[in-house]
Formats: structure tokens, sequence, C-alpha cells
């Protein structure tokens, strides 16, 4: 009798597992239909009945998410040339310390996007651990979506892995100059879009000697995200004039007109000058995307000769500011100025009193 009960108990025992094993639970690491971003370990099974094998040493948990607040619905869009920034964080769900590998799988992006594609962390018991990555489409990419995969392993952990995923959005123009030499050159733009509400002109003529000169001008007019509608980036890396009568002169305005959506900004810049030892430049104009309603004028010069910089908004009934600055003889001066639109504030209303709650 008591050998007939022992046999009774294998065959049982054998039933349940063989049950088990036919009832595999969730995929959680499928990156299928994305856009995914998100978190996930391996196999963790089902919870009910037929629990499936859960590693007694841990697991690893992968998040990736782009930097930034979660109201800026759109930063997830880029244009080519410029970078996305993530935030890479690996949880070590175990009661012992791990050195655990992260690798980037670039999917359907290229591997020179990523300024790493793979790293060793230590993690402690129960820790996190956060890396950060840029992810650069080169001026190439082609406009579209794109998915890369990070996944995360280490001795006696189950792996995890997770997605991440981005938009390209294309150029509307793109003006690039870069001079260098001795002799003289001269440069005249004029550039309108009344669906961007942009408005840039550059008149400027050089005559001397310089080791690099760059103007150039982007502009995407339905940007989406942290990319402007319009930039504008200089460079001059020692300027001189070598003969009287040399000179680098010239008038840049750029103007982000009320009447086509913007915010009734203008910089103009005007100079007339001997030497340049160096000078960084940059203007951003934002009618939509993320950054919406804002103009931004920053820039960095060292020079000997003339210089003036007149910045205003002028929005009728609300705001007009203006700000003016001439400079004539040696400077070294940093200038940064930012135009915004007021947010418009909205209140629920008491319609019995007739006042905001």
């Amino acid at each position: 009798m008591k050998r007939s009960l022992i046999i009774l108990i294998l065959l049982i025992s054998q039933a349940w597992a063989t049950v088990e094993d036919s009832r595999p639970g969730p995929d959680l690491t499928s990156t299928q239909g994305y856009p995914v971003v998100g978190t996930s370990v391996g196999n963790v099974g089902n919870v009910g009945c037929y629990a499936s094998y859960v590693n007694p040493f841990g697991n690893l948990i992968v998040s990736v998410k782009l930097t930034g607040p979660r109201s800026e619905s759109d930063r997830h869009y880029v244009t080519p040339g410029k970078a996305l920034e993530y935030a890479v964080t690996v949880e070590n769900k175990g009661y012992s310390e791990v050195e655990a590998d992260i690798m980037i799988d670039p999917d359907l992006c290229r591997d020179e996007w990523f300024d790493w594609t793979e790293k060793t962390v230590t993690i402690s018991p129960n820790g996190i651990d956060t890396q950060t990555i840029f992810v650069n489409p080169d001026t190439g990419a082609v406009p579209g979506d794109y998915r890369f995969q990070v996944f995360a392993s280490a001795e006696n952990r189950t792996s995890g892995s997770a997605s991440g995923w981005f938009k390209v959005q294309d150029y509307d123009y793109i003006s690039e100059t870069s001079v260098s030499g001795t002799g003289q050159f001269q440069m005249d733009k004029d550039v309108r879009s009344a669906n961007s509400g942009i408005k840039s002109q550059k008149d400027v003529y050089f005559s001397g000697s310089v080791d690099s000169l760059v103007k150039n001008e982007y502009m995407v007019e339905g940007a989406k995200g942290r990319t402007p509608n319009f930039q504008e980036c200089d460079l001059v890396d020692n300027y001189a004039a070598l003969e009287p009568g040399d000179t680098l002169m010239g008038t840049e305005i750029v103007k982000s007109s009320l009447v086509f959506g913007g915010i009734g900004a203008k910089f103009e810049e005007s100079y007339n000058l001997e030497t340049m030892e160096f000078k960084e430049q940059e203007i951003d104009i934002h009618h939509t995307g993320s950054m919406k309603k804002r103009a931004n004028f920053q820039t960095i010069d060292n020079f000997t000769g003339y210089l003036m910089l007149d910045s205003k908004q002028s929005v009728p009934g609300q705001r007009n500011i203006r700000e003016f600055e001439e400079f004539m003889g040696s400077f070294e001066i940093q200038r940064k100025i930012t135009f915004k639109e007021m947010p418009r504030l909205t209140w629920p209303c008491d319609m019995s009193c007739g006042w905001p709650r």
C-alpha cells in the first residue's frame, strides 16, 4: 500500500511539472508595435496558478527615457545633425552587488549616431545606475521614424531590455558658408518665409585676412520639439585688416513677424572692424514646437572697431522693449537676450459670483 501511494505522488508531481512547462508567461521584452519607451525584464511568467521560473538572484530592469519635462509631448523630434539626450537606467532587483553590461543595439539607426554603445557599471543591491546617452543623427539621415534598443545583462541575473525612439524632421532651407584666406569677399542674403514668420537679411563685406568666417542658416517651417523654426550660427576666427581701407563690415537683421505667427522680435547688428580675434553667435527663433513663441540672441566677441546691437520686441497694446548698445574701440563682450510670449492663463469660472475660483 505504501509503495502504491509513493508511485501515485510521483505521477502527480510529474503531471504538475508538465502543465507548468506548457504555460509560459508573457514576454515583457517585446518591442513589437513601437513607439515604445519604457522598462522591461526577462520572461517573468504568469502570475496565477502556474507560476513560471523566477530567478532567485534577481532581475535587471531597464528603462530608456528622453530628458526634459513630460509636457514636451513632441520632444522626440530632431533634425539631422542635432542630438537628443536620453537617460538609460538599470535597476538591480537583487540582494547582491553586480557588474552589469549595458549594450546598445542601433536597430534602425547607425552605430556612429551614439556617443557610446557598450558600458559596464557596478550596481549595489537593489540599487539603480543611470547613464546619459546622446543620439545624433548625421546630416544624411533620412526623415522618418527610428528606434534603438538597450540591453543589460549580468551574471546570476535575468537580463532586461527597453527601447527608445525618435523622429527625424527634415530642413526646409539650409545655407552654409565657410571662408578662409586673404583677399576680398562679399555676401548678400535675403530669406523670407510667411509660413514660419521669418525674415533674415545679410549684407557682409570682407577685405583682409581671416582664418575662418562661418555664416550658416537653417529653417524648418513646421518645426516640432526643441528645433528652431530659424537658426543662425556665425563664427569668426582671427580676422585682421592688412592694408589701409581693409575692413570686416556688415549689417545683419533677423525678424520674427507678429503678423505671421511670430512674437514681434527683431535683432539688428552693424559693424565695421579692423580686427576680430573671435566671434561666436547664435540666433534661434521658435514659433512652433515645445519652445514656441520665443526668440533668443547670444554672442561673444573680441574686436577692435565699431559694433552696434539693436534688439527689440513690439506687441501693440501689450509690450514694447528695446535694448541698444554701441561700441567704438577694443572690446570683448558677451551678450544674451531672450524674448518670450507670456502664457495666457485660463481660469475655471464660478458663474454664481463671476470670479475665478
